[in-house]
């Protein structure tokens, strides 16, 4: 999905989209939020930083954008989670992710999904980043942003990763930061071409053993936080005061 949205802005990234592999199936096969959620949120981060730059401006219109993402995906498929969609996640026999994908047509049910999501995601990032804002939040705006900022990566890649902020666009889904994290070391692997990402990946599991054992092995921002967040302006007053700070810094190293 990241790869699709970003050639309709004329904003391709070979690398980053190849990255987001680790987020299929709702992280790494885990059953959370459907990896097309996750790359239409980074899509939409990728265009805030070629429309407004780097900064709090972008960031939080990388955060609202994903937002409508997450509503709009929920309208038209009911659920966000994969394993609600699917019945599937990593614990899933091999027979059943055989019988779900060939026998029962799952493959072409996610491509009719994600042609059905693309052009209405498309339309939403578009009209979400141009609506007037007046006020911005100071930085930090996203959990997953400073957790970019903090593993060394770019200004633009800390926009886009923004919106995957409280799981993904403040939803109360899988943490957006855990997320980001799977998909800053994937960008890290710097994968020859037409080399395919693996879950098993040293790096990616890593990754995830570290925010399981400073999250008391809660996945869901909701869970670990005891709340969604209202709005981008309390996230931000969250992060600020220092909120999940062990878990980015765990991350992190």
């Amino acid at each position: 999905m990241l790869r699709v949205l970003n050639q309709g802005f004329d904003n391709s990234k070979a690398l980053e989209e190849k990255a987001t592999a680790t987020l299929a199936g709702g992280i790494m096969q885990h059953g959370y939020q459907c990896g097309m959620i996750w790359g239409a949120a980074l899509a939409a981060g990728a265009e805030a930083y070629r429309l407004s730059g780097s900064g709090s401006e972008a960031e939080t219109r990388a955060v609202k954008a994903s937002q409508q993402l997450v509503d709009t995906f929920r309208t038209q498929n009911e659920h966000i989670n994969c394993l609600e969609i699917t019945d599937i996640d990593e614990t899933s026999s091999t027979l059943k992710m055989v019988t779900f994908f060939l026998f029962k047509g799952g493959t072409i049910g996610c491509f009719r999904m994600a042609a059905k999501f693309a052009p209405q995601a498309y339309k939403e990032i578009e009209e979400t980043l141009s609506e007037e804002i007046s006020v911005f939040p100071t930085q930090p705006v996203s959990c997953a942003s400073l957790l970019a900022k903090k593993m060394g990566f770019s200004e633009e890649h800390q926009v886009m990763a923004a919106g995957l902020a409280g799981g993904i666009g403040l939803s109360g889904g899988a943490c957006g930061a855990l997320g980001a994290a799977i998909w800053l070391k994937g960008v890290q692997s710097n994968l020859e071409s037409g080399e395919k990402f693996e879950f098993n990946n040293p790096a990616t599991l890593e990754a995830m053993e570290k925010f399981l054992e400073v999250s008391d092995y809660e996945f869901e921002c909701s869970d670990i936080v005891g709340r969604k967040f209202k709005n981008v302006e309390d996230h931000a007053d969250y992060i600020a005061c220092g909120g999940c700070s062990k878990i980015l810094d765990q991350l992190a190293n």
